[in-house]
């Protein structure tokens, strides 16, 4: 095969996409911090997933108008910075493909080489040993071993060769991930979706294969679709750690198997993944209580919400109506829009007159999609965003960057204190520029500290680290590792 068009792409999109959602657990863990809160395989699911659900429906067999589509899915979809990064990496090579209906082997490296420059050029700062390099050095390696009529098949089994390869020289070039013991995750993520390319190519287009995962869309997807959920009241989440001696705890051996399936026989949109001894889930039911019951005979909970979807239905009517009478009015002069999670937190910012919550956090990125809907939401001619997370700002400075007739810009508060110290410097009654200054310098008179456990035995940045005990983090940085709680907050005040 000397060409494809885009109804071969689309397969291939597929197929990547799939081999992704396959695996993205195996992403996750590769985490540099000894934390349950890997994402990066999340993020990429959910960011691809929404591209591949772009061109579902689509049959067009221009190659260009097919990677467009893609491409315009995953920037809305986007999650995350390795998210972000693998928009961009699809917008640049959508761009490499403008006006073609089919592609060779030398339009497709053009256009995958493009779409390296527009992801580099998309990060401030540009840090080797990530997605970056793994993308840099596959496409210019595939560059130098191109030659005249090359099939397509062979061009993308050396893409895939070499993205490997990189990947495994990661660790030479950032340390944390040598010491961490791991390669990193956004290049794996990058790793499985080429992989799948390469399969589909090979007639081999890979299917999904992971029960009782969805994703985000398919959760959308059963509250618009599916009669029975709408006579579920609760949304419950819940973090679960895992004991590791059931008989001595007095807890009952753990099955995933089995719980999902419990899980999923008491609620519909159910999402059960399990990394390591950390249980993630999140279901709606009628019956928040019992499954609570049922998960606390395996072990801890980390974490538990639930949410009352009955009253959230009808507050959301309300604000609709709301909303739509304040858009009769004539735009303010300034908005704000704030990322957070837990009531308490979503009160604070709004008593410091933030206009828009977009829910979210760790684990929890919201999509550049999400900050558009709240942008176009606020009635207002300039708008500041405070994402409250190093892994969020990218896709909210995505957003900015896509919607019209709107001044947003984002502050970039990397923590909810970050982002609560610069909420309370923001005056509605004052100029823009003013508000600008004085929230973004007042980011930076704040430290954050974080106490969270180990999931694996580990060293980083000096500190020796061992499973189950406690972690001190101070912005992002393990400054300590202690036994208890206690111990661990102290020492982190002390060295903050």
């Amino acid at each position: 095969m000397l060409k494809i068009d885009g109804i071969i792409l689309k397969q291939m999109i597929i197929s990547g996409a799939n081999n992704l959602y396959n695996n993205y657990p195996e992403v996750d863990a590769l985490n540099v911090f000894p934390v349950p809160d890997g994402d990066t395989g999340t993020n990429m699911n959910l960011t691809i997933s929404s591209g591949a659900k772009e061109i579902s429906s689509r049959d067009e067999e221009s190659i260009y108008e097919v990677a467009k589509s893609f491409s315009r899915g995953l920037l809305m979809g986007a999650r995350g910075n390795s998210g972000v990064i693998l928009s961009q990496i699809f917008r640049g090579f959508a761009q490499g493909l403008k006006g073609k209906n089919t592609a060779t082997a030398q339009d497709l490296v053009e256009a995958l080489l493009l779409g390296k420059q527009v992801a580099y050029k998309a990060v401030m700062k540009p840090v080797e040993g990530t997605i970056l390099t793994v993308i840099r050095e596959s496409t210019q390696a595939l560059s130098e071993s191109i030659y005249d009529e090359m099939p397509i098949d062979e061009l993308f089994d050396n893409l895939y060769k070499e993205a490997c390869e990189s990947l495994k020289r990661t660790p030479n070039l950032l340390p944390v991930l040598k010491e961490s013991g791991v390669v990193d995750s956004g290049g794996a993520g990058l790793c499985k979706i080429l992989e799948g390319f390469s399969l589909a190519l090979h007639n081999r287009i890979v299917e999904k294969s992971m029960p009782n995962v969805v994703t985000d869309d398919d959760i959308n997807d059963s509250d618009e679709e599916t009669e029975d959920d709408t006579t579920v009241n609760y949304c419950l989440e819940f973090i679960l750690n895992l004991s590791k001696d059931p008989s001595k705890q007095r807890k009952k051996v753990f099955s995933l198997n089995r719980f999902t399936g419990v899980i999923t026989s008491h609620g519909v949109a159910a999402l059960v993944s399990k990394v390591d001894n950390v249980v993630k889930v999140h279901v709606h039911t009628e019956a928040p209580g019992s499954l609570i019951t049922y998960a606390q005979q395996f072990g801890e909970f980390k974490m538990v919400k639930t949410q009352n979807m009955a009253e959230e239905h009808t507050h959301l009517i309300k604000a609709d109506i709301e909303k739509e009478i304040e858009s009769q009015k004539a735009p303010k002069e300034l908005g704000l829009i704030a990322v957070g999670v837990g009531q308490g937190i979503v009160d604070f910012f709004k008593d410091l007159n933030c206009d828009y919550i977009v829910s979210g956090g760790q684990t929890m990125n919201p999509s550049t999609e999400d900050f558009v809907k709240a942008i176009k939401e606020i009635n207002a001619k300039n708008i500041f965003i405070l994402p409250n997370n190093s892994n969020i700002v990218m896709a909210a400075t995505q957003a900015c960057s896509v919607v019209d007739g709107v001044n947003a810009v984002v502050i970039p508060s990397k923590t909810i204190p970050q982002g609560l110290v610069a909420a309370m410097m923001y005056n509605p009654s004052v100029d823009f520029d003013t508000n600008l200054s004085e929230m973004t310098a007042a980011i930076a008179t704040v430290k954050t500290g974080q106490v969270t456990f180990a999931i694996k035995d580990t060293s980083v940045d000096g500190v020796e680290i061992h499973k189950d005990d406690y972690i001190g983090i101070q912005d992002k940085k393990i400054v300590t590792s202690c036994k208890t709680k206690l111990e661990t907050i102290k020492e982190l005040l002390n060295q903050m």
